[in-house]
């Protein structure tokens, strides 16, 4: 099993949107980047501490309510501005089992098999639904192509604005060189014209 995220930015030279917070899970965020500096050393101060106090790391639903339970004290408080981002939370748990977590500025959490979040979320999210099964998630290339996919819904202008990080059990996080995006776009966007072309022959015959 293997549990994906992607953000796309502007251009090369884009704050990264997806973070490291422990050796078996990660962020991505969507919003304010000045907001995710503080919540990502926040979290990863918790990862840190968890694993002194505990001696196993954090479980993916503690660091996902943790992380939201943080941005709903920001709300609560007088004087304290709300964090202005929604966040993916994704990683393994102790026992090998991948899990997918969305916190949004208010500090309400929820987990998901595949989501997305910022200005194109819903229209990425939406064809996550439609097209996303279980089968997909248990093949590597066949969910990181589903991601591609999705992500050229909303993306334009090819892999320079797409940037992919794949987390695998028991693997360090792997953060996809702009090459790699562009050729895997490139392949995505071959089978999509060519599934469209027959499609197309398809209708014409009937």
């Amino acid at each position: 099993s293997s549990g994906i995220n992607a953000e796309y930015g502007q251009d090369e030279r884009t704050v990264r949107k997806i973070h490291k917070l422990d050796d078996h899970v990660c962020m991505a965020f969507a919003g304010l980047t000045a907001d995710a500096r503080i919540l990502v050393n926040m979290a990863r101060v918790e990862c840190q501490s968890y694993r002194l106090t505990v001696e196993d790391p954090v479980s993916m639903s503690y660091i996902a309510r943790h992380i939201a339970s943080v941005k709903q004290h920001f709300t609560q408080r007088p004087g304290l501005r709300p964090f202005g981002l929604s966040t993916l939370i994704v990683g393994f748990d102790y026992d090998g089992s991948a899990h997918l977590f969305q916190t949004d500025p208010s500090g309400t959490y929820h987990e998901w098999k595949a989501n997305a979040i910022g200005r194109s979320g819903k229209t990425v999210r939406e064809f996550l639904e439609k097209h996303y099964t279980d089968e997909i998630a248990k093949s590597d290339e066949a969910c990181i192509k589903l991601t591609v996919r999705a992500l050229l819904e909303v993306v334009q202008s090819g892999g320079k604005n797409i940037e992919l990080a794949i987390m695998r059990k028991g693997k360090p996080l792997e953060i996809l060189d702009t090459a790699t995006v562009e050729k895997l776009v490139e392949e995505t966007e071959k089978e999509r014209d060519a599934e469209a072309e027959a499609k197309k022959k398809a209708a014409g015959k009937s």
